[in-house]
């Protein structure tokens, strides 16, 4: 089973909106079976939504349009559906009752005009599908063995239509087979080494699971995807090969995907061991604090940080002995553990975690090249720092070194 989506509105062709509307729409129809073939983000122009309406309608089994449904003269997606399936609009007593009943509730102030009444009409030949959040209905129409559901861009508005109804209906029109997807997380190898490690195992997958790598910053995403008429079957062999994986890698897998982030583990690992931790951050500038606080209940073991940006902060707040700065300067393995010394006998705490580097763009306080970057662990039996190339984009070097920080920690954790 094959869908196409298409999202319609300039704000999303020019950058002004974000389009999470497809992202969300093609994992639910992923969870019943159906596959997106395609998504096409077309402006408000007649000929243009034809056009996509058409080419659409001879590729696939089901078309998603989102957007175009607002009571102004710039939203013109019912009009065009007219056009596209020869019909036209008529009144829908239930939607207009709706729309009275939203205004007299929620838009007291506001007299309902005959734009706003506007929003009940719809094609003739179409499904309406109640819209419990907005005045924009949505609509199904079916022709010719492709169903067209048609739902207003707001994603909230959305989000509820289709898992309220458009899925449901799917569900009852279509017979679909099963698509499963496991993902398995590692660190501290790049795709092109992981592919030649697993590379006979790859070539030995069953017809109907294939595998796709997905690098991002310090991490490699392996994602299993797996298609098949009976779902205990498929499952059962996607385990027996996730099985088969994890021994070709075990020293860099770090979870599935859909089961715990890598912080989420290292929280539950200091928790369990009863050990608490402190960090000390320069150029990661508190990230992996935000990380750490963000899961509830972290106060049981995170004490504090200290986001020693500045070369003088770091020798007034963590005692940096400014000796060290001067002989190996602020960007070094020697300042590196003398941050986290000093975050841990001043938190007190059993590990304490330090950053510095240069995430650039220019050097600062420090000759070494841009990427560069130190990190330290100070545990209650182990110093230890390593040194790393991080790249020369800002953002890049500073998400993938907050990675590597927590797959420091996690490994060192594991060893008590």
């Amino acid at each position: 089973m094959l869908a196409e989506i298409i999202t319609i509105g300039d704000e999303i062709l020019i950058g002004q909106v974000i389009d999470t509307n497809s992202a969300f729409i093609g994992k639910e129809l992923n969870k019943i079976g159906v596959s997106v073939y395609q998504i096409t983000s077309v402006q408000d122009e007649r000929i243009h939504l034809l056009n996509a309406f058409k080419e659409a309608s001879e590729r696939v089994d089901m078309v998603i349009i989102t957007g175009g449904l607002g009571p102004t003269k710039d939203d013109i997606t019912k009009h065009t559906l007219c056009e596209f399936f020869g019909d036209t609009l008529v009144e829908n007593a239930e939607v207009l009752a709706h729309v009275e009943e939203l205004f007299a509730k929620h838009i007291s102030n506001t007299s309902i005009s005959d734009i706003n009444r506007m929003q009940a009409l719809v094609p003739s030949k179409a499904e309406v599908l109640h819209n419990a959040n907005g005045t924009a209905p949505g609509m199904l129409i079916r022709e010719n063995e492709v169903t067209f559901i048609s739902m207003p861009g707001v994603p909230f508005e959305m989000k509820h239509l289709l898992t309220e109804s458009v899925i449901p209906k799917l569900m009852a029109y279509y017979k679909r087979p099963h698509i499963i997807h496991r993902t398995v997380v590692t660190y501290g190898m790049g795709e092109s080494s992981i592919a030649k490690r697993i590379e006979a195992w790859e070539d030995a997958l069953p017809a109907n699971i294939k595998l796709a790598y997905l690098p991002n910053l310090g991490k490699v995403r392996l994602r299993l995807s797996g298609k098949g008429p009976d779902l205990h079957e498929l499952e059962s062999a996607m385990n027996a090969e996730i099985d088969k994986l994890h021994p070709l890698i075990n020293d860099i897998v770090f979870s599935l995907e859909d089961d715990e982030s890598i912080e989420e583990i290292v929280a539950k690992l200091l928790t369990r061991k009863k050990l608490t931790l402190s960090t000390a951050e320069s150029f990661t500038g508190g990230k992996i604090a935000e990380k750490i606080t963000s899961i509830p209940g972290a106060s049981n073991y995170f004490k504090g940080s200290v986001v020693s940006y500045a070369t003088e902060a770091k020798i007034n707040v963590l005692k940096v002995p400014k000796d060290i700065v001067d002989k190996h300067s602020v960007v070094s393995a020697e300042v590196a553990m003398a941050m986290a010394k000093g975050a841990k006998e001043l938190m007190k705490t059993d590990f304490a975690i330090a950053t510095t580097g240069n995430a650039g763009p220019t050097k600062g306080d420090s000759n070494a090249e841009v990427g560069t970057v130190f990190i330290a662990i100070h545990g209650p039996k182990l110093k230890y720092v390593e040194e790393f190339q991080m790249g020369s984009t800002r953002e890049r070097v500073v998400e993938k070194s907050v990675n590597k920080a927590f797959e420091l920690l996690q490994k060192e954790i594991l060893k008590m």
